[in-house]
């Protein structure tokens, strides 16, 4: 080898990180906003990525993602919007608590929300299937299936007569749900309580009025802090013996009764699906929000014994799922 192929040779060799940095820096990046910690949703999230490589792309590879935690600190939302807007990302991802602060930061970043609401009364988009503007995401409804909620744990409970039920006041959906709930209530002749909280200690004051008033049942409503909560909740569920019901199936799986929710890990994926499609070039105001085409009931066998309930035959042939 001559000199002068030498000196190209390492000339080239040098050039490689340089073309490295290069590659990774036109990699198209997608923000991710959330309001919880990650430990929680490592399910939800290796959906979100399976979402992303069904069209295309993977993390690493052709695309990079940027994390925002806000450890359900919703304050620190809009300061965690307006870094991934100086990170310049090419589209931003959030469950619902963090959408408006996306949407203040920002006026042209195409944005796909995950909500248990309904994005219309939310003001996040004009109509479901136009939404119009920078916005569009996935709806799964849960927070507006307290009724029937309420009907299945009647059925599982069928002599109660009153019902308990722990909202936090902060949640955007509460209204709608209670609303709800108590319609159903009325129907059924059911007693309702409402308790609310919105930190560890005025959880573990409700449950000290629970564990005093003594009612038949209780209905968690379903919003990201109370899921960040689930197995302080859970425990104290068993300490009172206490029929339950929740969202997702999450709740089940760590001991508690009942569950009826969409299946909130598809939602993720759809999500990924979602910003992949954007960054191909669709336009989110293009893009009708997803709405969920089926419902999952969720029963855990074991709980049920512990608590001394005779699942109905019509219960156990509703189940999509029978936890033992």
């Amino acid at each position: 080898m001559n000199k002068r192929d030498l000196i190209t040779l390492l000339g080239g060799a040098a050039a490689w990180p340089l073309v490295a940095r290069a590659q990774q820096a036109a990699m198209p990046v997608v923000g991710f906003l959330h309001t919880q910690s990650p430990e929680g949703y490592v399910e939800p999230m290796r959906a979100f990525r399976q979402g992303l490589k069904d069209v295309g792309y993977a993390e690493g590879e052709n695309i990079a993602i940027e994390y925002r935690w806000a450890d359900n600190q919703t304050d620190r939302l809009p300061a965690l919007a307006a870094d991934l807007v100086r990170r310049q990302v090419a589209v931003i991802v959030s469950n619902f608590p963090g959408v408006l602060p996306a949407k203040a930061a920002m006026t042209t970043i195409p944005i796909v929300f995950l909500t248990p609401g309904d994005p219309v009364t939310q003001g996040f988009v004009a109509s479901l299937n136009r939404p119009g503007g920078n916005v569009t995401g996935i709806s799964f409804f849960n927070a507006t299936l307290g009724s029937k909620r309420l009907e299945l744990l009647h059925q599982m409970v069928p002599k109660a007569g009153t019902i308990a039920f722990l909202m936090n006041p902060s949640v955007p959906t509460r209204q709608v749900d209670l609303q709800a709930t108590q319609a159903a209530a009325q129907t059924l002749a059911l007693k309702l309580r409402v308790l609310e909280a919105t930190n560890e200690s005025e959880i573990n004051a409700a449950f000290a009025t629970l564990a005093q008033e003594k009612p038949d049942a209780l209905i968690v409503n379903p919003d990201p802090y109370m899921t960040s909560r689930r197995e302080q909740i859970v425990a104290l569920l068993s300490r009172l013996s206490m029929p339950s019901m929740h969202s997702p199936r999450d709740w089940v799986v760590s001991g508690a009764l009942m569950s009826y929710a969409t299946n909130v890990v598809d939602s993720y994926r759809q999500a990924g699906v979602y910003a992949g499609r954007i960054l191909k070039g669709e336009k989110p105001g293009d893009l009708p929000v997803m709405q969920p085409t089926r419902f999952e009931l969720v029963i855990n066998l074991k709980t049920a014994k512990a608590l001394g309930l005779q699942i109905p035959d019509k219960l156990l042939a509703l189940a999509d799922e029978v936890i033992e």
